[in-house]
Parts: C-alpha cells; sequence; structure tokens
C-alpha cells in the first residue's frame, strides 16, 4: 500500500458555499488526493476539509488550499464562535499507512517555510511540530484569537512566528502541526445559558483537571449551549465515558443532553467501542459485524469484474457495464444525501434526504444484481441456438427458446434503464437539495446515469431487432424513446443546477 497522510485544516468560512467549494476544488486539483469530507458550520463560520493521500501531495494540496483561502477570507471581515487566527486557521498532519510522526512533522515545517516565504503569511508550528514548548497546545498558540495577534505581532517577542513574516494582513497567521488521529464531538444541551457549557467543559478538560486527552470549551450555537470538544486520544479517553460524564454534569444544572454532533471523520474503533459500552457486550468481536464479513467477500470484486469485462469471453458485456455505471449512480445520490441529512444546516431536508437514500439503495441493490442478469441473460440466448435442430420438433423447440431468450435479454437492459433513470431523478434532488459541497458528485450521478441509459439502449435494440413480436418491439421502442427524452432534459436540469449552485 502506498504510504498515506491525513490533513485536516480548517479554514475560517462557513456562511459562503462558493468560497468553500473553490477552497476545495483547489486541494482536489492535486493528483493522488482524495477529499474524504468537508462540514462546514455557519454558526463556527467554520469549515473543516478531511483529504488523504501520499505525504507530497498532500502537503501541495494544503498549500493550495491556504493558498486560495488567502484570497478569499478576509479576517478583518470574520466572525463566528470558534477561535481562530487566519483564513487558514489550523493545518494538522496525521500518519494514517506507512507514515511516521517524523515525516509529518517534516512535512509541516516544509509547508511553513513554503506559506511563510511565498505567501508571506506568518506561521506557528503546534503539537509534535512545535518548535517551542509554549506552542505544544493549540490553544496556547491561539490564545487572544486574530485580534491580539495582529495587536502583538511585530512587538511582543512571545509572539515572533516560526516561519513567515512578523506582520499580518487580512489572511491572518496559520498554525500548521502535527499529530495523532483527533475526533471533534460536541454535545448540545437543552439551554441557552452558555455559562452551563463553560462550567461542564471546564469539569472534563484536562487543562481544568479533566480527562487527559480531552480540550473542551462551551459556546453558544443556534441559540443553544455546546460543549465543543476535541478527543486527541480516543483510546486513551473514550468518547462514551467522557459523554457520560457531561451528562452527570448537566443534571446538576438541571438540563440534560439534547443531541450530540460528530464533526468530520471517526474512527470506526470509536463506534464500536461506544457500542460495546452502552450494550453492556462483554464478549465481543468487531468480525461479528455482519458488513465486515460481506466486504471481506467483495473484497477485490471491483477488479475482478474489470479483469472478466477485460477477458476474451463475450461476458459480462456492455449490459452489465451499463449497469454498473446505473449502480453507481444511485451510490453517489445516495452519498449526496447522506453528506446533507447528517448537516445541521440542511434540517429542512433532513426527511426529503432520507428518503431519497432509502430509494438510493433499492435502485443500487436491484441495479448491480442487473449486472449478472445481463450476463445470465446473454448466455440463455447462446445457449438456445446450440440447441439441437435435426427434426422439426427440435426445430420448433429451438425456435421457442431462442424467443424466449431474446426477449429476456430485451427486459432485462430495458429494466436497466428504467433503473438507471429512476437514479437519474435521485441525481437532480441531490443537486437541487443536496449539500452544495458534494454538487458535483450529484452532476456526476446524472452522467452516469445518462450512461447506464445510453448503453442498455443499445442492448435493447439489437436483442429487439431478432425478435418476431412486432407489438412487443414497437412497446419496448417507445418506451426506449420516452426514457430517453425524460433522461436528456434531467441531465440538462442537473448540470444547469450544478453550474448555479456550485458557482461554476
Amino acid at each position: 500500500m502506498k504510504p498515506l497522510v491525513e490533513c485536516v485544516p480548517n479554514f475560517s468560512e462557513g456562511r459562503r458555499p462558493e468560497a468553500i467549494a473553490a477552497i476545495v476544488e483547489a486541494m482536489r486539483s492535486v493528483p493522488d488526493v482524495h477529499i474524504l469530507d468537508v462540514e462546514s458550520d455557519a454558526d463556527h463560520n467554520r469549515s473543516v476539509v478531511t483529504l488523504v493521500g501520499p505525504p507530497a501531495p498532500v502537503e501541495e494540496a494544503a498549500f493550495r488550499g491556504i493558498a486560495k483561502a488567502a484570497e478569499l477570507i478576509d479576517m478583518e471581515q470574520h466572525h463566528g464562535e470558534h477561535p481562530r487566527v487566519g483564513a487558514t486557521d489550523v493545518v494538522p498532519f496525521v500518519p494514517i499507512e506507512g507514515v511516521t510522526m517524523e515525516e509529518c512533522i517534516a512535512l509541516a515545517h516544509d509547508l511553513g517555510r513554503r506559506v511563510g516565504e511565498e505567501l508571506g503569511i506568518p506561521v506557528y508550528f503546534y503539537e509534535a511540530a512545535a518548535l517551542r514548548p509554549e506552542r505544544v497546545n493549540l490553544e496556547d498558540v491561539r490564545r487572544g484569537e486574530y485580534e491580539a495577534l495582529k495587536a502583538e505581532i511585530g512587538i511582543d517577542p512571545a509572539r515572533e512566528p516560526d516561519a513567515g513574516p512578523a506582520k499580518i494582513g487580512k489572511a491572518g497567521a496559520v498554525i500548521i502541526g502535527a499529530r495523532p488521529y483527533l475526533i471533534a464531538f460536541n454535545a448540545y444541551l437543552s439551554t441557552d445559558d452558555v455559562r452551563i457549557a463553560r462550567r461542564i467543559a471546564r469539569a472534563v478538560r484536562h487543562s481544568s483537571g479533566g480527562y487527559r486527552y480531552l480540550k473542551a470549551m462551551g459556546i453558544l450555537v443556534a441559540g443553544q449551549a455546546q460543549v465543543s470538544m476535541n478527543f486527541t486520544n480516543f483510546r486513551k479517553t473514550p468518547l462514551h465515558r467522557v459523554l457520560e460524564t457531561i451528562r452527570s454534569e448537566a443534571a446538576r444544572y438541571g438540563v440534560s443532553v439534547t443531541h450530540t454532533e460528530l464533526v468530520g471523520l471517526i474512527p470506526e474503533k470509536a463506534l464500536i467501542d461506544a457500542a460495546r459500552w452502552h450494550l453492556q457486550m462483554e464478549i465481543f468481536s468487531p468480525e461479528q459485524i455482519i458488513e465486515r464479513k460481506l466486504a471481506a467477500l467483495d473484497e477485490g470484486a471491483p477488479l475482478g469484474f474489470l479483469e472478466a469485462v477485460a477477458a476474451k469471453t463475450p461476458t459480462p458485456g456492455g449490459g452489465s457495464v451499463a449497469a454498473l455505471a446505473g449502480a453507481l449512480a444511485a451510490a453517489l445520490a445516495s452519498m449526496v444525501g447522506r453528506l446533507t441529512a447528517s448537516r445541521r444546516k440542511y434540517a429542512e431536508v433532513k426527511e426529503a434526504m432520507a428518503e431519497m437514500i432509502v430509494q438510493a439503495e433499492k435502485l443500487r441493490a436491484a441495479l448491480t444484481r442487473r449486472m449478472e442478469e445481463d450476463s445470465a441473460a446473454f448466455e440463455a440466448v447462446m445457449r438456445a441456438y446450440k440447441m439441437p435442430k435435426s427434426n422439426e420438433a427440435e426445430q420448433a423447440a429451438r425456435a421457442a427458446a431462442i424467443h424466449e431468450a431474446m426477449v429476456h435479454a430485451a427486459e432485462v437492459p430495458l429494466a436497466t434503464a428504467r433503473d438507471a433513470l429512476a437514479a437519474m431523478e435521485l441525481a437532480h434532488l441531490a443537486a437541487s437539495k443536496g449539500n452544495v459541497n458534494a454538487v458535483t458528485d450529484a452532476a456526476t450521478a446524472a452522467w452516469m446515469a445518462m450512461a447506464a441509459i445510453q448503453g442498455a439502449a443499445l442492448n435493447v435494440r439489437i436483442n429487439a431487432a431478432s425478435v418476431e413480436d412486432e407489438g412487443l418491439r414497437r412497446q419496448w421502442l417507445g418506451e426506449l424513446d420516452r426514457i430517453l427524452t425524460r433522461a436528456q432534459s434531467l441531465l440538462a436540469q442537473t448540470q444547469e443546477v450544478a453550474i448555479e449552485r456550485g458557482g461554476m
């Protein structure tokens, strides 16, 4: 496996979708870099992006994101609940696979020097990359936020940057570091009294005598008090233990936890640990999770299918590939639905997205099954043509079998076209109402659905030409025309919406 490093840049913008999209696209433009998640919050006025890839491309992507943020974000105009010192506030590197913490420290230092020299932005190193002991903790570096830093940089020696100029512009400063995996997790309280959230945060965080690997603060978000937390080592300070403590502390003030919120991504183990604790499963193995077993069965399946398509055999062929394209369209629609339904800012479409996910998963399952059905239908045609025909009875049986097989061979891709059109309807909904940061994914789903429909249509037509039933043939071709007409209209609408919402 290639060495993988994670980077989680935090940008001081959560209210302008077009600016967030531009920053993300700047990072996405680097080959071999994968954007795993984009989480934006209007109250915090902050976006958290999670990307992974080999070390050098990830460093380049981080630089491009910082440069684009410096163009688009003016810290003189920025206001939000979350502490910040710059347009790009903090950029941590996290070792994932085949990368050491020392290598992540080197990445942080290289990026910091480049940001300072090429962009003229002051840089501070923190956590494992810190050059001064007093800068290990992020909150110490960020104390007083942008406003205090602006007043003190170039005057107070304690504010001397580790890289870049000792002066600050509208992009502010950036804090770059290396650290282990971090979980951002928030608990909302049944009160608007932010003082209670601050007291609870003080009780649970390490700096005030609480849990060793926990940072916490109390803030007000959309009129509701929130305990905002960062878990720096979830194995030693687990989520469920802290949450139960927060519930206990909240009860002292006559309030409760109404709900919790995950910002960005979370390791599976953290959720498994929480489930084991709450369900009191003392004897449990993660291998008892059925999805793990199914994933093991499917390991290498995409590669196996591609090898089968490329092989010197007639199946799987175009019909199966068309079904795969449709299944990918449904999967993308499902992804956009999940990226929308889990976000507070899209609460008004949560139910619509939840229903869309259900429909998308049904279509994905049906189209995935059709990949095999199409191959089986073609093979049935081949078997029918190989039937004996030495006498009239055999000839009649063979002709009947060929007719039945050809009808089925046409009906399977026709069903694929129907389901792909349904997937395109969902893609249009996803592009129109879904998370704006995933609007290009929704548009891609529409294109994949169109590929599925066009490919399936070719298979319907070639098989229909061998069916003697003229009425049935006209029925199929008429339905195909209606599907294609609707698909062309939907595709155009979806592209138009994506371009408008994505600011392209």
